[in-house]
């Protein structure tokens, strides 16, 4: 097996980051997030001739989980995650994707829901899973302690943090689940995010301004 890696493709008008997450030696890996834009997605799994065993969810909003169900039946692979506290939310996507008027987004339910101090693999990339509410409260990231690696979702961006005016949304939370899950899965953790370029836990810790005093 060889060293993971990961690919991103902006999808959706909010250029949500779907990762894929791989093995470059085998060819097998993940989709992260894949909002929507899915002939987009299936595109560059083929130009890039990989195999996706499948599909990870960090959250429900419309722009993370959008294409999910679309990509699955395209790919005959399973849906895992998030938490089972997003149901309400990935049940709703349609009618927020009309809201934003974007078309093509469906509702999805996963194959398996995540919990907190569950550990979900590829190959022999494991991963461990921590529910981190707030954004949204089925909210779960995952961490790969062999490379100091995580994503991060719409936990924490770099020089932000994710929004929480949104329904399930509470900003204490939030800043909890930054503080007892996030933070301490150490400095030279590096991540991606839902959007935007991603960082250094550490590099969040000292220099994010949200993040002062917790």
């Amino acid at each position: 097996m060889g060293m993971l890696q990961a690919g991103i493709i902006p999808v959706t008008p909010f250029q949500q980051n779907c990762t894929v997450l791989f093995d470059p030696d085998t060819k097998e890996g993940v989709v992260v997030d894949p909002g929507g834009d899915v002939p987009v997605i299936l595109k560059t799994l083929e130009e890039n001739g990989l195999t996706i065993k499948q599909i990870w969810l960090t959250h429900g909003h419309l722009d993370h989980a959008g294409g999910a169900k679309e990509l699955k039946e395209a790919l005959g692979v399973e849906i895992v995650g998030p938490h089972e506290d997003d149901r309400p939310l990935l049940e709703r996507i349609e009618m927020q994707a009309q809201q934003y008027g974007i078309t093509g987004l469906q509702n999805v339910v996963p194959d398996r829901w995540l919990t907190d101090g569950d550990r979900i693999s590829f190959g022999s990339h494991e991963f461990e899973v921590y529910h981190t509410p707030g954004h949204a409260p089925g909210h779960v990231i995952y961490f790969n302690r062999a490379q100091n690696f995580a994503h991060l979702g719409d936990v924490l961006f770099n020089g932000s943090i994710g929004r929480t005016d949104l329904p399930g949304g509470n900003h204490q939370q939030l800043l909890g689940s930054i503080r007892d899950k996030v933070l301490p899965l150490g400095d030279d953790v590096g991540f991606i995010c839902g959007h935007g370029p991603g960082s250094r836990i550490g590099d969040e810790r000292r220099g994010n301004p949200f993040l002062r005093g917790i």
